[in-house]
């Protein structure tokens, strides 16, 4: 999928990866997509109540081995 940005966050523990991703998509254009990756146990219910709470869009979350990957459109 394509994307416009990366967060690794890879190895941090909660709530880094959505501190991260905050940050990321604070720089971002509305449309954008940033691909977060992160191997927090944690964020498989993070992400999808963090792009609800903030109205970004979460189009995808798969899976690499241990790592979670997730793409958010920025609303």
């Amino acid at each position: 999928m394509a994307f416009n940005a990366e967060v690794d966050a890879i190895g941090m523990n909660c709530p880094l990866p959505i501190l991260r991703t905050k940050k990321a998509l604070a720089t971002m254009q509305s449309g954008e997509v940033l691909k977060i990756k992160a191997t927090d146990s944690g964020a498989a219910r993070d992400f999808p109540a963090f792009a609800k709470q903030t109205g970004n869009e979460l189009i995808a979350s798969t899976t690499e081995g241990d790592v979670l990957v997730f793409f958010l459109k920025r609303r």
